[in-house]
Parts: C-alpha cells; sequence; structure tokens
C-alpha cells in the first residue's frame, strides 16, 4: 500500500523521492524471484491466519550443504506495506550467493495495526523458523536480520529487544514479544544485525534535519505509533531500539547515506553511540553523500555479507 501525503505536509516531488528509495531495492526484484533457481518456499503463513502481512518466502542456496545458516530480511515501506516480501529478497540475494538461506517476511501495515504489531510479526516470523527448521532445512543455530529504512528499525529492534517481554515508559507498557504465531517456547533472539539507514528516535527526526515532517500526524511515524511523535514520547521511546540496548545484545553493522533527505544520518549515530557505550560490537559505516537507499551500492552489500560471515564463523568457533 501506498500512503499519499498531504500537500501542505510533502511536496508530491518527494513523495516522489519516497516511492522511487523504496523502489531500488526491488528492481527486477519480481523477475529474479521467480526465476530463482535454489529451492524455495513461497507465501509460508507464520502466525496460522489468513493476513497477507503474516507471509513469509524462504530462499535455500544453490550451491552448499544443508541445514544453512539463516539471514531474515525486512524491506523499508516507511511502516505502511503489508507486502514488501519480495523487495527483502533483493536483501538477501548477495547472501543466498555465500551459502545463507534467506527468509524474506512480511508485518501488517502500519494502518492495520500500530506499533508493536510490527515487532510483534517479526518476533513471530523467528519463532516459527525455530520451529519449523528442520522443515526448510534451516541451521538456526546462527540466524542474522537485516532491513532497510522502517525495515531497520525493525531489524535493530530484534537485535535489543530480545527476551523483553513487556516493557514499560511512564505510564504506557507494551507487550514487546507478543504471541503471534504462538511457538512461546521458542526464542526470538538473532545473533547478528545489519540496519540499513533505520530511524531510532523519532522524536528527534526533524531537529536533525529532514525534508519531511516526522512531527506531522501524517508522518510514517506519526502513524506506526498511532498518535502524535511529540505529544508521545513514551511510545517514541518504546519504538526506539535504543530503549532495549544492553551489554548483551548481538554485533551490529549499521550503513547510512550521510546525505540522507528522509531518514537523518543522526539517526544512526544515535544508536552507535547506544551500542558502543554498552559495549556491544558495533560499526557505523557512514556513506558520503548518499540519499535514501542510496547506499545500496556493490561495496557495501560485500560489507554487510563479510560482516555476517564473520559472525557465523565466530558462531561456531563458540566465540559469539
Amino acid at each position: 500500500m501506498i500512503h499519499f501525503y498531504n500537500e501542505n505536509k510533502i511536496p508530491f516531488v518527494l513523495f516522489c523521492v519516497i516511492f522511487i528509495s523504496q523502489c531500488l531495492f526491488s528492481q527486477n526484484t519480481e523477475k529474479s524471484n521467480a526465476v530463482y533457481q535454489g529451492k524455495k518456499w513461497l507465501n509460508i503463513n507464520y502466525a496460522r491466519d489468513t493476513l497477507t502481512g503474516h507471509l513469509m518466502d524462504i530462499y535455500l542456496p544453490v550451491d552448499g550443504t544443508a541445514p544453512y545458516p539463516v539471514i531474515m530480511t525486512i524491506a523499508g515501506s516507511a511502516f505502511f506495506s503489508n507486502d514488501s516480501k519480495a523487495q527483502a529478497f533483493s536483501i538477501g540475494q548477495p547472501l543466498l550467493k555465500k551459502g545463507f538461506a534467506v527468509v524474506a517476511v512480511n508485518h501488517r501495515s502500519s494502518h492495520q495495526a500500530i506499533f508493536p504489531a510490527h515487532v510483534n510479526d517479526i518476533k513471530g516470523a523467528l519463532r516459527f523458523i525455530r520451529k519449523h527448521a528442520s522443515e526448510y532445512q534451516l541451521d538456526t543455530s546462527f540466524i542474522g536480520i537485516a532491513g532497510n529504512s522502517s525495515g531497520g528499525n525493525l531489524a535493530a529492534m530484534m537485535g535489543t529487544s530480545a527476551a523483553v517481554q513487556k516493557y514499560s515508559v511512564g505510564y504506557k507498557i507494551m507487550f514487546i514479544e507478543g504471541d503471534v504465531g504462538n511457538n512461546s517456547r521458542q526464542s526470538s533472539r538473532v545473533d547478528a544485525v545489519v540496519d540499513w539507514y533505520g530511524p531510532t528516535a523519532f522524536e528527534k527526526m526533524d531537529s536533525c534535519g529532514s525534508d519531511i515532517i516526522h512531527d506531522a500526524a501524517d508522518s510514517p511515524e506519526s502513524v506506526y505509533i498511532g498518535g502524535l511523535v511529540q505529544e508521545n514520547p513514551d511510545l517514541c521511546a518504546l519504538a526506539n531500539p535504543i530503549t532495549y540496548v544492553d551489554k548483551s545484545d548481538p554485533p551490529f553493522l549499521i550503513i547510512h547515506g550521510k546525505a540522507d533527505p528522509l531518514v537523518p544520518f543522526c539517526q544512526s549515530v544515535l544508536l552507535y553511540e547506544a551500542l558502543t557505550t554498552a559495549g556491544v560490537p558495533c560499526e557505523l559505516i557512514a556513506v558520503p553523500d548518499a540519499g535514501h537507499g542510496g547506499a545500496w551500492e556493490d561495496d557495501y552489500q560485500d560489507r554487510m555479507v563479510s560482516f555476517f560471515e564473520k559472525e557465523l564463523s565466530k558462531k561456531r568457533k563458540g566465540g559469539n
């Protein structure tokens, strides 16, 4: 679903920028998805219901030996899409070539359900693949996660909120783990995170500098939390992966364009600072002159792949 902003809040030209930037990952995606030569399962419902937002696709590498280590991928959509797993497949393509299984996942749209529904969905998907690992030839002793834009926020949330059942800030209490698909005996913990230019502190986005008004009532962030950003600091904190950071979090790689006009670069700096202060292994790659989605280049894709390969090797040696 495409969300059209009030023209007083965002110019049509800028809406086009948002749409084009979110499509950078999806160029030729449908075609490459359809002709992919490896084994795949499409449209698996991880919640045992009939919602499009609860579907995932699983892809196995053409080469290698099962079971395969896993990377879950989440595409950005400003939290507005309930069907972006085809774009999520694009994030995973470089990883398939290196022997990782890729789980491309949908979540509900913020027009269908507000925070923490999206977080509950991804955690439910993680529990599902652990429960059904043998059926899909997955080695869930290593599960990494990667996402871009709003998908980067959700990937970061998976990294920092492991084992958080519920959490309170001020007068707000949220059930972070949720019970989507049940499988409550399974863990939703991940072993490594790649966050491509995801938002973190919603209340600071406008003050950091942005070409859209994130404080507006129809901004992606206000719709996502179900209220105006500046009037709901407790909700903003609960939706911010920084809130849950502690030293037990998995290693992070953060990649962000310094010229991003939609999700300001400061959002990744804040996350990086919080992780490093807590003693979590973390690297922030600042991509000069890159706008929203502009960091998706071969060199940085290779950095993502190398990061996951390194963390997989550490895990198998007992060092992670």
